[in-house]
């Protein structure tokens, strides 16, 4: 069965048929389905900027905004915090070649950010998987106060980025299409790599993009469900107790402390084990 389900989700993984399933959610008559998309994926309509009749299409409901204050920032200036609603699928130090493993495969660093001269900076630091299902809120959020210094849009496929595809299809976090911005917190610098998946026909960064962040900055938004790569620079970041491998989090929580440059140490209590060893 697993190699016909490979076979599916190749073919199904061509960018047209995402652009098709794109063009139906932004037609006028997918907002009939929107009540019935919220039942089915338990969505909290109550959240939403507007009342469910005001959006022109699913695509409109599903890019939504969410009314102010429904996700409350950390204010402790010295934390990383979730940049979406999602699972975490896996966390840990980035290993010996700039690797890392999800769900049993591994990953490099380089792959991931296309070779880009910047992949140095992640040598031994830590990195946070956070995968998106279709019942989350799809805006993506600064996880640190700071300056963008470059963003670089990596064409692919949109292989799905569930159980399944992470654990059976062959490394789809680094073949996917990818929307990466780099951004430079005074305690070092930070990737948010958003991942492109099955059906999603879009990442796409608000416009304007403030150059200038503040944490909890709005930095983009997913056509349909996704993930997000965060990565930090070496001893630059500590995790917290709610970072944990099938956790749920939400944008704004506090994943854990970003160090001050001068306050590093390779002190071991201050060193996270990679939590997705036997995973």
């Amino acid at each position: 069965m697993k190699p016909v389900l490979r076979l599916l989700c190749e073919l199904s993984s061509r960018k047209w048929v995402s652009s098709i399933a794109g063009h139906v959610a932004k037609s006028g008559w997918s907002r009939r389905w929107i009540a019935a998309f919220c039942k089915t994926y338990r969505i909290n309509a109550d959240e939403a900027e507007k009342p469910l009749d005001e959006y022109a299409s699913l695509n409109e409901f599903f890019t939504r905004r969410l009314k102010p204050g429904a996700r409350p920032i950390d204010p402790a200036p010295n934390t990383l915090v979730s940049p979406v609603d999602a699972i975490v699928t896996a966390c840990g130090v980035i290993g010996e070649g700039s690797s890392f493993t999800v769900k049993g495969q591994t990953y490099t660093v380089p792959e991931l950010l296309n070779h880009s001269p910047r992949t140095i900076n992640y040598t031994g630091g830590y990195y946070i998987v956070l995968y998106l299902s279709p019942r989350d809120y799809h805006r993506i959020h600064a996880p640190v106060a700071g300056a963008i210094v470059e963003t670089e849009r990596i064409p692919g496929r949109t292989y799905p980025v569930n159980d399944f595809g992470l654990r059976h299809l062959r490394r789809v976090l680094s073949r996917n299409e990818r929307l990466i911005t780099y951004i430079r917190h005074e305690s070092g610098e930070v990737a948010v790599v958003k991942v492109g998946a099955m059906n999603v026909s879009g990442i796409r960064h608000v416009e304007p993009l403030n150059p200038q962040l503040n944490k909890g900055d709005e930095l983009a938004w997913f056509e349909f469900g996704s993930t997000v790569v965060v990565l930090t620079e070496s001893d630059m970041f500590q995790p917290g107790d709610r970072l944990r491998i099938g956790s749920p989090v939400r944008v704004g929580e506090a994943l854990g402390i970003v160090r001050p440059r001068g306050r590093r140490s390779d002190d071991a209590t201050d060193t996270a084990p990679d939590a997705s060893a036997g995973r």
